[in-house]
């Protein structure tokens, strides 16, 4: 799929824009009050079941379209660079797969929204730091109490000296309950003086 039919599509299906750079305080980075320390969230389009957005994301993440994930870390950017919080930021963390998934599938759908943020954000992306320890299959059926147990233990981090006192962005595909951001938030929260905000292409929403 080329850039061009993907922003045509966008444009003539009234895409569902969060409009969440608009508020600090939006219903993203409400969705994880209480649940660990976070600077900043966000996700650019709503995803319903069924929709136009489901359906780039379902052609991102299994048909092998990574274009889409560029054509949205571009267009978010231009969102984002006004996020002041953000411009604090110092690397860009996408959720890992882990090594199994990433030979099945063959790439991380998150990476060329990630690359596209790093390049028009000025602001590295680093994708050792944060590394899955479990394979487990899709959870796209899942229902919040299956998401939810036992994530803890699904992510760890690898880092020196270096990594420490960092604000890190953490990026990922869709905020569905929260659970695997938060999982990936507690681990980054293991290196000292981490500070951490989200940023996803779609949140879902009922």
């Amino acid at each position: 799929m080329k850039n061009e039919k993907v922003i045509c599509t966008l444009c003539r299906h009234d895409t569902p824009l969060t409009n969440h750079h608009l508020t600090i305080e939006n219903e993203a980075f409400k969705k994880f009050y209480g649940r660990f320390p976070l600077e900043y969230a966000s996700a650019f389009l709503y995803f319903h079941k069924k929709g136009i957005v489901q359906e780039l994301i379902h052609k991102l993440k299994y048909k092998g379209h990574e274009d889409i994930g560029s054509v949205l870390g571009n267009w978010y950017a231009e969102d984002l660079k006004a996020i002041e919080i953000l411009k604090t930021a110092d690397v860009i963390i996408p959720v890992p797969l882990h090594k199994r998934k990433f030979r099945e599938r063959g790439y991380n759908q998150v990476t060329t929204f990630g690359l596209a943020l790093s390049t028009e954000l000025n602001m590295p992306y680093n994708d050792s730091i944060l590394f899955r320890t479990t394979y487990s299959k899709t959870q796209s059926k899942k229902n919040l109490l299956d998401r939810s147990e036992g994530i803890d233990t699904v992510f760890n981090v690898a880092f020196d000296e270096k990594d420490h006192n960092k604000h890190y962005l953490l990026i990922d595909d869709v905020i569905t309950t929260g659970a695997t951001l938060e999982a990936c938030s507690r681990a980054l929260l293991k290196i000292p003086g981490t500070r951490i905000s989200i940023v996803c292409m779609a949140m879902a929403q009922s």
